[in-house]
C-alpha cells in the first residue's frame, strides 16, 4: 500500500455543513456534495487556484460536533467543500473552516476500496509504524484527477 507522510500547513475549506450519526454518514454526506456542486457559483470566486488556474481540491473536512477537529465519535460534522483563500468569508449558507497544521498519513482510495483502506490504516498501518491518530480524518479530491480517486489523511501529529 502506498502510504504517504505529508506535512500540511494551516488551510481554508468552504463548503456545505452538515451533521449526523457516523453510522449514517453515507446517508447524509452525499446530500452535502450534490448542494456544493448545484451552488459552486456562490463560491467559485473564493477558491484557491495551483499555477494551471485550477482548483486546488475539494475536501470532505471531518471534524468532532464541538468542532475542535478532533475524530468523531457517535455522531461527526462534515464540510463537503473547496480549499478556499485565506481571509476569503463564506457566502451565507456556506461555512468556512481553517484546517489546524498536521502531519498526515495519506493513503489512496477509491469508492469501492475506502473502507478496506480506512480498516487498514486504523488496524495496520498506523500502529505498526508508531503513529495514532490525532485528530479527525479529512477526505481529499485532487481536481486534475477525475478518475474517482481520493485521498485520505489521517492526522498523526499536531505541528
Amino acid at each position: 500500500m502506498s502510504v504517504q507522510i505529508v506535512d500540511k500547513i494551516s488551510f481554508t475549506v468552504i463548503g456545505k455543513l452538515g451533521q449526523g450519526l457516523a453510522a449514517e454518514g453515507p446517508k447524509w454526506i452525499p446530500t452535502l456534495w450534490q448542494e456544493a456542486e448545484h451552488k459552486f457559483e456562490e463560491i467559485q470566486n473564493l477558491v484557491k487556484l495551483d499555477e494551471e488556474g485550477n482548483p486546488v481540491g475539494l475536501w470532505g473536512a471531518m471534524s468532532d460536533i464541538a468542532e475542535r477537529f478532533d475524530r468523531w465519535t457517535n455522531q461527526g460534522k462534515y464540510l463537503a467543500g473547496c480549499e478556499a483563500l485565506d481571509h476569503c468569508v463564506a457566502p451565507p449558507g456556506w461555512a468556512r473552516w481553517i484546517i489546524p497544521s498536521y502531519k498526515y498519513a495519506v493513503i489512496p482510495c477509491n469508492q469501492d476500496t475506502y473502507q478496506r483502506q480506512f480498516n487498514y490504516m486504523i488496524n495496520e498501518y498506523l500502529p505498526s509504524n508508531g503513529y495514532s491518530i490525532v485528530g479527525a480524518v479529512h477526505e481529499h479530491y485532487k481536481s486534475n484527477e477525475t478518475n474517482g480517486n481520493l485521498y485520505l489523511y489521517f492526522p498523526i501529529h499536531k505541528l
